[in-house]
């Protein structure tokens, strides 16, 4: 009988993890920018999500040049439109490429996270980086806007989303030193595949 309810509640757990509606908000890193949509790694993390979860459906709705702003606005309607179970934040990059105030964007993100939250939907808060040549210290500024988010809400953090990627191979990076290229493409899509098999299983 133990065993028998055992089996139920993993089954059950699975039935809701494979039933997940997942919606990515990001700017042109989860855009495909440059590079065959169908290359993007959001497009590749759906396809590899879906193959162990096949109930899961994911809706890639970032825009080129998205800021936390823009996201914020359209985040209401993405949410009721398709009713989100799992929201994936990769915004903040263009806020920083900008200059926009730190404090905005932060509270850009703290009320989509809130937004989110209200409504039971589990965050997955991705954060960037700047290039280095905008300098260390407006970089590190820049970083605790996402980690800063992260500690406040207790969200699911997948920090650095480039590391091993920019400044470590060219053949990784667009000439313009900001987006991946088709071929870190896979990379990103298994660091993102990883972190919410990780959080169907928490």
């Amino acid at each position: 009988m133990v065993l028998f309810l055992l089996l139920g509640l993993q089954t059950s757990g699975y039935a809701n993890q494979s039933s997940a509606r997942i919606l990515i908000l990001g700017d042109s890193l989860s855009a495909a920018h440059n590079i065959p949509v169908d290359q993007g790694w959001a497009q590749l993390f759906s396809t590899n999500i879906r193959a162990s979860f096949p109930q899961t459906s994911v809706v890639n709705a970032s825009i080129s040049g998205e800021t936390t702003y823009g996201g914020l606005q359209r985040l209401p309607g993405l949410l009721a439109e398709h009713q989100t179970t799992h929201l994936i934040i990769e915004l903040g990059g263009n806020d920083g490429l900008r200059g926009l105030g730190f404090e905005q964007s932060t509270e850009n993100l703290r009320q989509m996270v809130q937004l989110a939250e209200s409504q039971s939907i589990t965050v997955l808060l991705i954060g960037v980086r700047m290039p280095p040549n905008f300098g260390a210290a407006y970089n590190n500024r820049f970083q605790q806007i996402f980690e800063s988010t992260a500690a406040e809400f207790e969200i699911h953090y997948l920090a650095r989303f480039l590391d091993g990627i920019a400044a470590s191979d060219p053949a990784l990076m667009q000439a313009d030193g900001i987006h991946p290229t088709a071929i870190a493409q896979p990379l990103l899509a298994q660091k993102v595949e990883t972190k919410m098999i990780q959080i169907f299983n928490h």
